[in-house]
């Protein structure tokens, strides 16, 4: 199975959490996006405590970035090794994005949705995007191109990662529509 690679961020006490996801995806068409986490973890109870969260899209050369912020908490509950990720402020939502991300997203708590086993679908409405010039989609340019040039990090069960530098169109029917 091939899932996005991303490191989601909240407020968590006086600092902030990240951490890696790869069940994350858009929800809909109007500008949810959503991740599946354990209410075991920090990223549940914070997100669900301060009603916000955030979501950086590493270009695949961050694969450190991505490992570092899934380094176990010490006796302390901290995750020493966050001091390592250069991060950058939220503008919109109070959080932190991974600096240097090929996107990120600025998301308000819409919903938890508890019952999938241990996990748990966290859903947040965008209220701020930011995309790095490189990953820009752009009318002059081709999506083929895009990909090359930005290419995507990507998760590969079980405990695998991939970049994907090439993309083909769809062949859709004649007709189509959604």
């Amino acid at each position: 199975m091939v899932a996005p690679l991303v490191i989601v961020g909240t407020l968590e006490g006086d600092g902030h959490d990240l951490a890696p996801k790869h069940m994350a995806m858009p929800i809909g068409w109007e500008g949810h996006y959503g991740f599946v986490c354990t209410p075991r973890h920090a990223t549940y109870r914070n997100a669900e405590r301060t009603g916000a969260f955030t979501v950086s899209f590493p270009y695949p050369e961050q694969i450190l970035d991505v490992s570092l912020s899934a380094s176990p908490r010490d006796d302390a509950k901290a995750k020493l090794a966050l001091t390592a990720l250069a991060t950058v402020p939220a503008r919109v939502v109070d959080g932190v994005l991974v600096a240097d991300s090929m996107a990120q997203l600025e998301c308000e708590l819409d919903r938890i949705v508890d019952g999938f086993g241990d996990g748990a679908l966290i859903v947040g409405r965008v209220v701020a995007a930011h995309v790095d010039e490189p990953a820009l989609r752009r009318n002059d340019r081709d999506d083929a191109d895009l990909i090359h040039e930005a290419p995507l990090l990507a998760y590969l069960h079980p405990g695998r990662h991939a970049s994907i530098d090439r993309s083909f169109s769809l062949p859709y029917p004649v007709g189509f529509s959604r």
